[in-house]
């Protein structure tokens, strides 16, 4: 058999491994991931040891991620692992309240905090103050990053609120409120940049909708319906984007243990018959929703779906809702 080349070509996928090498032996792996990235390391095989040692870049690595509603909660665990993954970030959030939320939402000072956790994994980040509400500035966003670091190649689209309403009272107010957020604001987001993902013929999209965009509950009927209203828009837009190689995904989550459950509103929601119900007072309760004995989830939970489908592992899912609930979903018809 002729000698092995000191140099080899390999094609390889940026998060996987190669073979051992013989002590001492260099060889360059090049090649291209699914989606075009150039990829490459020089392995060098160590003396007297078995296996290799080498530097592979990070999955995500040359990418650009924009997550809304990256204050805190899931957008900030969302975002810091997308930051682990290599990705540069752009966040964005309202850094206000909104009157039919009924709970103190994200500050700028939430928003920076997020910043500074997502720079110390040494990639590069702009935050900005941004209401997904407002095409126009989530168009103007799209921009500024795009000219500070690049095009727009994977967006979370995590940015929505809660608000305690009944059809019987809820004013014009509480309910364009809740639908402009959750699910205008979603279109809004996939809106600013699918045309660029499109020219690049690679793109991830995730929105985050509820278990409640698969069921109901009393209560909630406006943000019940925007929930349902995210699953539709991703699945249509999914169609239109799939010959282009943008995947369009939902989660679709439980109880999250966020601020967003986390409230005065909320706990009276699941507690009536108390006049100041605690944590602990509403856990039972928030159990019952779950197939599992689990009052709530924590964000990287969702956050773990959210890398999943923008990986390589998730090129050829699209169009799906991904039911993270402790096990509520056995309880649905589909």
């Amino acid at each position: 058999m002729p000698a092995a080349r000191p140099e080899a070509l390999v094609t390889v996928y940026p998060e996987l491994w190669a073979p051992p090498l013989p002590p001492g032996r260099a060889y360059s792996i090049r090649g291209r991931a699914a989606d075009g990235t150039a990829v490459g390391a020089r392995v060098r095989g160590r003396r007297g040891r078995r296996g290799i040692g080498c530097r592979m870049t990070k999955p995500l690595e040359g990418k650009v991620a924009l997550v809304t509603g990256a204050g805190r909660g899931q957008g900030r665990s969302h975002a810091v692992a997308l930051a682990r993954q290599g990705a540069d970030l752009a966040l964005c959030d309202l850094c206000g309240d909104i009157p039919a939320a009924g709970y103190p939402l994200a500050t700028r000072a939430d928003l920076d905090e997020t910043r500074r956790l997502v720079e110390a994994e040494g990639v590069r980040c702009v935050a900005e103050v941004t209401d997904v509400r407002d095409l126009d500035a989530m168009l103007s966003l799209n921009e500024a990053v795009v000219s500070s670091l690049g095009p727009v190649g994977i967006l979370v689209a995590n940015a929505g609120i809660s608000s305690i309403s009944s059809v019987l009272n809820a004013t014009a107010g509480q309910w364009g409120d809740v639908i402009d957020t959750n699910l205008t604001g979603v279109f809004n987001s996939i809106r600013a940049v699918a045309l660029g993902m499109r020219r690049a013929r690679w793109g991830r999209i995730v929105a985050i909708s509820s278990m409640m965009g698969r069921s109901a509950n009393a209560g909630i009927p406006a943000y019940t319906a925007s929930k349902w209203g995210v699953i539709g828009l991703c699945k249509s837009a999914a169609q239109e984007l799939a010959a282009f190689g943008v995947t369009v995904n939902v989660v679709a989550p439980g109880n999250v243990s966020t601020p967003m459950i986390h409230n005065e509103m909320m706990y009276t929601l699941m507690r009536p018959d108390l006049a100041h119900p605690t944590r602990e007072d509403v856990a039972p309760v928030m159990a019952d929703v779950h197939g599992q004995p689990v009052p709530w989830l924590e964000p990287e939970e969702i956050t773990a779906a959210v890398l999943f489908l923008v990986g390589e592992t998730g090129r050829h899912i699209t169009g799906s809702v991904l039911d993270i609930n402790a096990g509520a979903s056995a309880s649905f018809t589909a």
